[in-house]
């Protein structure tokens, strides 16, 4: 049974976190909704038209699942650095540390905060294809579980970022030199039997081909791995980067120094 304490302190930050960006809705939703329709319009319709179909599959309906997983870890990830970033900097995480509540529970809370606005913008953009495409869920349950699994692996990655970050330029570094590639290396655009035998193999590297091929498998019923591998990887990847960020808020990384 979790103590009083600990469930009010959470869905305080939680409510914090949510009231966050739901305020400043015109920064943190409309940017990403706006981009995926740009993506819709030019590679979809302009450039789709001429690739025609990728693995039996319209390249329009092809692109969908990994444009919408696409939203979910850019704003899940975005979310939690700037916002825990923003209270190492303004010295309120100080008032945390203080506080009767062990670190899970600050964890918990700044990646709920992730998930909510991944989960917000990936319905939105996901309404936002239907005006494209004749868009079907193959597999809803799925569908949802790969939405929550990427929220959360992405919102533990971007409180580790902010956890090491020094100043505002370094919340920025690895979204732009390690996030964005993984991104358009991971299949969103094109399948992977389209490469060569060596970076196919490497593309097995890439978390995020794993979960934009089981996203697409939620929808088109269709993907280049089996469903086990899939969330196999995701669910190392999450124990492994919530193991890494309990023991840096217990040790006081970047924090209490």
């Amino acid at each position: 049974m979790i103590r009083k304490e600990y469930l009010v302190a959470l869905q305080t930050i939680v409510y914090k976190e949510m009231r966050r960006f739901l305020r400043i809705w015109v920064q943190t939703l409309l940017p990403s909704i706006i981009t995926t329709t740009l993506y819709f319009l030019i590679f979809g319709t302009l450039i789709g038209s001429r690739i025609g179909q990728m693995n039996g599959y319209d390249y329009m309906d092809f692109i969908v699942p990994g444009l919408i997983l696409m939203a979910v870890i850019s704003n899940a990830y975005s979310n939690v650095v700037s916002s825990f970033y923003g209270t190492k900097f303004q010295r309120n995480i100080e008032e945390m540390l203080v506080a009767p509540i062990p670190s899970w529970v600050i964890l918990v809370g700044y990646i709920s905060g992730g998930v909510m606005r991944g989960l917000i913008v990936g319905l939105c953009v996901t309404t936002v294809s239907l005006f494209f495409t004749d868009m079907t869920i193959a597999h809803p349950f799925i569908m949802v579980t790969v939405f929550l699994l990427t929220g959360i692996l992405f919102s533990t990655a971007g409180f580790i970022n902010a956890v090491y970050a020094k100043s505002f330029d370094d919340i920025s570094i690895v979204p732009t030199f390690v996030l964005t590639p993984l991104i358009y290396l991971g299949g969103v655009f094109y399948s992977i039997e389209l490469l060569p035998a060596f970076w196919q193999k490497l593309s097995l590297l890439n978390p995020v081909f794993y979960m934009v091929n089981v996203f697409r498998h939620s929808i088109l019923g269709e993907s280049d791995i089996s469903l086990m591998s899939g969330f196999a990887v995701i669910l190392i990847f999450i124990i492994l980067l919530i193991g890494i960020s309990l023991r840096l808020l217990s040790k006081g990384v970047g924090i209490k120094n």
